[in-house]
């Protein structure tokens, strides 16, 4: 779990576009506090912090207190907006935590000792089905990212949810199959060459079958005649 940080915050006395936007010319932006049966808080933030604090990475997976004017509340940023062309921040929602809470996270999943798979040695391909998993965490216990170790994969091989070791009290948010997360799948040229060599292997079969018997399959007695 990334260190918690705090985050210095005013309070917003207006809503709307008109005062959003007068919030960016003095570098801020507007966000919102809700959740704990509280009514919603709407703040400002500080748009440079906030955005290191987004690609510095674990953002949506780091708790954090928000200081607005001396007042502290403990948060965890559950969705933000960004600017469909600039691609800077526009909002952020932050929701109140207590001790001992539990969430439910999407956590980034992580790979290592990809030198080390057979499969991806011989030319194989990681193929990634979730790049996050949704976890059950406590909020002080809410891992970074999920690292799935490579190391002796062979071409074929699947890493199931099963196979990753969670921290303490952290749970799969699906309960009811065992899901996979990653393959290792085997290159195109060589499914091809195995699809090929299956064929040629089956029409082998299939000659031979018909070599052993007549024309028609079925045998014949020393004397020529059909039994």
């Amino acid at each position: 779990m990334s260190e918690s940080y705090e985050i210095a915050a005013t309070v917003r006395e207006r809503v709307g576009k008109g005062a959003a936007r007068a919030l960016r010319r003095e570098n801020k932006i507007p966000a919102v506090i809700y959740g704990d049966k509280k009514s919603p808080e709407p703040i400002a933030v500080d748009l440079k912090d906030m955005t290191m604090r987004l690609h510095g990475g674990a953002f949506m997976t780091t708790v954090a207190t928000v200081n607005v004017d001396g007042k502290k509340s403990r948060v965890i940023p559950r969705d933000f907006q960004l600017h469909p062309v600039r691609d800077e921040l526009l909002h952020i929602d932050f929701l109140r935590i207590t001790k001992g809470a539990k969430l439910t996270v999407e956590v980034p999943v992580t790979f290592i000792n990809e030198e080390s798979s057979k499969g991806l040695k011989r030319g194989g391909v990681l193929n990634v089905v979730r790049y996050t998993v949704e976890l059950d965490c406590p909020v002080d216990a809410i891992p970074d990212n999920l690292e799935l170790d490579l190391a002796g994969l062979d071409l074929g091989d699947s890493i199931h949810i099963s196979a990753v070791t969670l921290p303490e009290g952290v749970t799969p948010a699906i309960t009811d199959r065992d899901f996979t997360i990653a393959t290792i799948a085997a290159p195109a040229g060589l499914q091809e060459e195995e699809e090929e060599e299956a064929e040629a292997a089956e029409a082998e079969a299939e000659a031979e079958g018909e070599g052993e018997g007549g024309e028609d399959g079925s045998e014949k007695s020393e004397d020529g005649s059909e039994q």
